[in-house]
């Protein structure tokens, strides 16, 4: 196929589209963590993103094992990192390959933002709590006699003179 790509055109189509979503790309990058040792394509260790383009042009296939891939795999279902993985296997175009990453650079803008959310949220919560204080079962219960005994005292004042003014009333009579 002539609109195949090959691993250095594919890598520097994805560093494009990586940088301009604001990923900090550097390239060819040693990659040492859960047991897997490698050069990775393109990553961007502050936002733990990159990329691995695998051919057998730049002999990748035998970097990364099968127990490699299972563990990256694992750490990124745990949230720890983001990897797009693309293997040769199938020949992808320049049109292929960005299409194929800009679904991924969008579900991991979509996670960021219900990430950004959910902590909003938690935020929100926490504010609401400290400004209403848990009412205890005393306090609740001094508030219900102060708004039961306030009324009765009102209408104990508001009836000592109506008495009054009836004893004074049958005095004159």
């Amino acid at each position: 196929m002539a609109d195949t790509l090959t691993e250095t055109e594919g890598c520097n189509l994805l560093t494009r589209l990586f940088k301009a979503r604001g990923y900090a790309i550097a390239r060819n990058v040693q990659f040492r963590e859960y047991g897997v040792e490698f050069h990775i394509d393109g990553w961007d260790a502050k936002a733990r993103v990159g990329f691995e383009f695998l051919t057998s042009e730049d002999d990748d296939h035998d970097d990364l094992t099968l127990e490699e891939y299972n563990a990256l795999t694992t750490a990124q279902r745990r949230g720890e990192l983001a990897l797009f993985i693309i293997d040769e296997v199938e020949p992808l175009s320049a049109e292929d390959l960005a299409l194929e990453a800009h679904e991924f650079l969008d579900e991991l803008a979509d996670a960021a933002h219900a990430r950004l959310k959910a902590a909003a949220r938690k935020k929100v919560a926490k504010k609401a709590a400290k400004k209403k204080p848990a009412a205890t079962q005393a306090t609740a219960r001094k508030t219900v006699k102060k708004a039961v005994a306030k009324p009765a005292k009102k209408k104990a004042k508001k009836a000592a003179p109506k008495k009054i003014a009836q004893k004074a009333r049958g005095r004159r009579s």
